[in-house]
């Protein structure tokens, strides 16, 4: 559809840089900028909640998780020495 728009200088300077910018035609980018507008306003469609659904994790057999703090200091031990010995 042709018509005609009158746009404020400062919009035009903005729309004129993007036109450089992207290197598109001056129609796409008013095009681009119109509907992003547009889309501003329209309303909002409910969605449906999100839920998270817990499931049982549980530890290998013979874990112990009140140790899980023991096991990464060890884990950190293990690669600072091997750090230090690569040195």
């Amino acid at each position: 559809m042709r018509t005609t728009l009158t746009l404020d200088s400062d919009v035009a300077r903005e729309l004129q840089a993007r036109v450089r910018k992207r290197k598109l035609t001056f129609k796409e980018v008013v095009n681009t900028a119109l509907r992003t507008g547009l889309a501003l306003d329209a309303p909002v469609k409910s969605r449906k909640p999100f839920r998270v659904q817990p499931h049982p994790g549980g530890f290998s057999p013979g874990t112990d998780p009140h140790l899980m703090n023991r096991i990464a200091d060890e884990l950190e031990d293990t690669s600072t020495i091997a750090r230090i010995r690569r040195s």
